[in-house]
């Protein structure tokens, strides 16, 4: 399989994923036309023009020839610098590695991965909160975000790449649209009645199953284990946590229980207030559910194509 389709076929799957309509994407893309076509000079050229089809600033070739033959994919939650150089050291020992994928963004994945946040308005309404009520509270927590990643040397572990001239990307929200999907579908069906109950079904999960084993399964964060679960928010797409006042709208809104990867302090003490409950399934995880049904999807394409788990990823086959 190419370079180039393993990522075209990332983003595709995310797509089918997403909580935003085809017609919703269309118009980010033509709006990203609309941009570059007003810009001039250096600014123009240093358009991403991956977004005129790419929806995920967050995902991403890094490093590669587009048309480069893989055979053997490392794969991991964060792949960085250690571990390019740990794909490295498995090329010496004759273990090839042809491709190093990261879940979580680096280079200009990660200096621009703030702008899939855009993708909550779309969820948030999927549970009651106008689109314009998501639209302004986003903005603030995008800006924030934004300057939080602003001051990082987003380009380390991609130099490490291209000096060892090994290929190397990121698929961040399309992996994390896929768990996001999975889980709510399965808390839709099952509908827990307690958040005792959650936390069994999660159990039942076997990355979550793993995760327990090594100290970070599901636990509840906010609540009581015989209270009502009431209505189920799961809340793991859109690049990172959103706003910080949404919690009062999701409570007006009927959610009881809201299903995360992780918490801020913050954001735990803006929830608290408010009486929803939270059940943190588990960061590496949750990130891992979603880059196994996307690499699932590959290997029915390519069945011979080998995944080489790392840093915090367990391959679980479905």
């Amino acid at each position: 399989m190419k370079l180039i389709d393993i990522y075209r076929n990332a983003i595709k799957r995310g797509m089918s994923k997403d909580p935003r309509t085809a017609r919703e994407m269309r118009q980010e893309f033509n709006k990203a036309r609309g941009e570059y076509r007003k810009l001039k000079g250096p600014d123009k050229a240093a358009f991403d023009k991956e977004r005129f089809s790419n929806p995920y600033a967050d995902t991403r070739i890094l490093y590669g020839d587009p048309q480069a033959d893989i055979k053997t994919i490392m794969v991991g939650i964060d792949m960085e610098m250690p571990e390019i150089l740990l794909a490295d050291r498995l090329n010496e020992k004759g273990c090839p590695v042809d491709l190093v994928m990261a879940h979580h963004p680096e280079g200009t994945a990660w200096a621009n991965f703030y702008d899939v946040m855009k993708l909550q308005i779309a969820t948030l309404a999927k549970f009651g909160i106008p689109k314009s009520v998501g639209e302004a509270m986003l903005k603030d927590r995008m800006k924030e975000v934004e300057r939080a990643v602003a001051p990082a040397n987003h380009l380390r572990s991609v130099d490490t790449a291209r000096l060892l001239d090994i290929p190397y990307m990121c698929c961040h929200t399309p992996a994390d649209n896929h768990v996001n999907t999975y889980l709510q579908k399965m808390l839709d069906r099952k509908a827990p009645a307690t958040l005792a109950d959650v936390v069994a079904l999660l159990k039942t999960v076997p990355e979550y199953a793993d995760g327990l084993k090594k100290g970070s399964g599901p636990r509840i964060l906010i609540g009581d284990p015989k209270k009502k679960a009431g209505r189920v928010f799961v809340d793991m797409t859109g690049g990172t946590e959103g706003p910080k006042k949404i919690f009062p709208r999701l409570s007006q809104a009927g959610v009881g229980t809201i299903v995360c990867m992780h918490l801020s302090e913050e954001h735990f003490r803006h929830a608290k207030d408010e009486f929803i409950n939270v059940i943190i399934a588990g960061h590496m995880a949750s990130d891992t559910i979603g880059l196994n049904l996307l690499l699932d999807q590959l290997q029915k394409i390519d069945k011979d194509l080998k995944i080489i788990p790392c840093s915090g990823f367990v391959r679980v086959k479905r």
